[in-house]
């Protein structure tokens, strides 16, 4: 029993290198924006609040899909997410004074850019996981949320709705416990979300003649929630008549991800290498 506690304790401290590295990289990201352009209080309590949320969240999910590293993608998408950090501590200092657009837009570009490149990572490593899965999809959103927020002050207040649209989702769950069912994987999904980003970006950028900014961002936000709803009728169709069978539904790839780790160790240790090179 003791044993196990101990496993359990370590593989925690280990998990922790990934978050510990994260918050330490966005806590000098905003140290260098705010010795640069300069970063106002709205944008220190901000940018720290979300780099303390957000490494916070992926240590529990470390844990939970029973992960004792950060794979190579999974290290890309967490300096996404530094990144999207830098944005949100300019955002909320845009409130006060005026925004650092060129600032705001490089990091919001390299962001954008590093969402393929974490992609591709996966498909030409075939590593993809649950957890990598999720902290990508949970980045995205965050750094949509963030950017929606900094356009609506120009383009409008339902704009909010791009970004609101994710969390909403989540919401709903805890209402409707047959919306927490795990959903197909679905390509589209990931090619909309790249879309709302690049809209908000371009939008961010005040590039376009305010209408047509309107109209894309209308479109934008037409397209998001046609492929929420498109998951919603599909989670209602396949909702399950026994109750209480979506909690078990909704563990069933954290199960999967925890019995895999699990095997791929046991494997590792019932047959100890003998090759002269790891003596």
């Amino acid at each position: 029993m003791f044993q196990a506690g101990e496993v359990t304790i370590e593989r925690v401290r280990t998990a922790q290198a990934g978050p510990v590295a994260g918050l330490t990289a966005q806590v000098l990201l905003l140290a260098a924006l705010a010795g640069t352009v300069g970063l106002g209080v709205a944008g220190w309590i901000v940018g720290l609040i979300c780099a303390v949320i957000t490494n916070l969240a992926l240590l529990r999910a470390l844990v939970r899909y029973d992960c004792d590293r950060l794979g190579l993608a999974d290290w890309v998408t967490l300096t996404r997410g530094s990144l999207a950090v830098g944005v949100a501590a300019l955002v909320a200092d845009s409130f006060d004074r005026p925004a650092q657009v060129t600032v705001l837009m490089t990091l919001t570009v390299v962001a954008l850019t590093l969402d393929a490149v974490d992609g591709w990572i996966v498909r030409h490593t075939g590593r993809a996981t649950p957890l990598g899965m999720h902290f990508d999809g949970e980045v995205d959103a965050f750094l949509i949320a963030v950017l929606s927020v900094y356009v609506a002050s120009s383009a409008g207040v339902w704009v909010l709705g791009i970004g609101a649209a994710r969390y909403a989702f989540y919401a709903a769950g805890w209402v409707l416990p047959w919306m927490r069912a795990p959903l197909p994987r679905r390509d589209w999904r990931r090619v909309v979300a790249a879309i709302q980003g690049i809209v908000l970006a371009v939008a961010a950028a005040d590039v376009l003649p305010l209408a047509l900014t309107q109209a894309v961002l209308l479109a934008a936000l037409a397209l998001l929630y046609a492929s929420f709803g498109h998951d919603v009728v599909w989670l209602w169709v396949h909702r399950s008549a026994t109750p209480g069978r979506e909690a078990k539904i909704a563990d069933r790839e954290v199960a999967r991800a925890v019995a895999a780790r699990t095997a791929s160790r046991r494997r590792a240790t019932a047959v100890p290498c003998d090759c002269r090179s790891c003596r």
